[in-house]
């Protein structure tokens, strides 16, 4: 009989290819954050409120135009209460430029909607209430997770 005894890797070969990948994985987000190390969001918001109307505009455009239509919007609509409120006509001239403007005004509505009503106009800090919103996937919801709620 032997003394030394096999190692796990050697009846797991899949054991080591995990491991190797975990430390690809390691290396990989350590220059990520040495090339990045302060991400920021590019839409300009005050609060989580204006940052989900914000990524909601912000799908099939660019940050930067949203953010030449935000200002208008948010003066318009500072709460989610108004935006529940809004005429439909009005907040589409208000977004045109961002396109697909009828389905964003329709969403930003509903979302502003759901947000009254079920959370008492605060914008809800879960995933899990967040995607139950108009207009919300998961992307928006993450984006409005580690930028408005850290």
């Amino acid at each position: 009989m032997r003394d030394d005894k096999p190692t796990v890797a050697a009846f797991c070969p899949m054991l080591t290819l995990y491991k190797r990948k975990k430390e690809r994985m390691a290396a990989f987000l350590l220059r990520l954050e040495q090339l990045f190390p302060d991400p920021a969001c590019e839409l300009i918001h005050r609060d989580a409120f204006e940052l989900i109307c914000a990524t909601i505009l912000s799908a099939q455009c660019t940050d930067k135009q949203v953010n030449k239509v935000t200002p208008a919007l948010f003066a318009a609509y500072p709460t989610a209460l108004a935006l529940s409120r809004a005429d439909v006509e009005k907040l589409q001239n208000i977004i045109h430029s961002t396109g697909f403007y009828k389905n964003k005004a329709k969403n930003l509505i509903g979302m502003a909607c759901a947000v009254t009503e079920r959370h008492n106009g605060i914008v809800p800090n879960t995933l899990e209430e967040l995607i139950k919103l108009p207009g919300v996937g998961r992307k928006t919801a993450n984006v409005v997770l580690g930028n408005a709620y850290g």
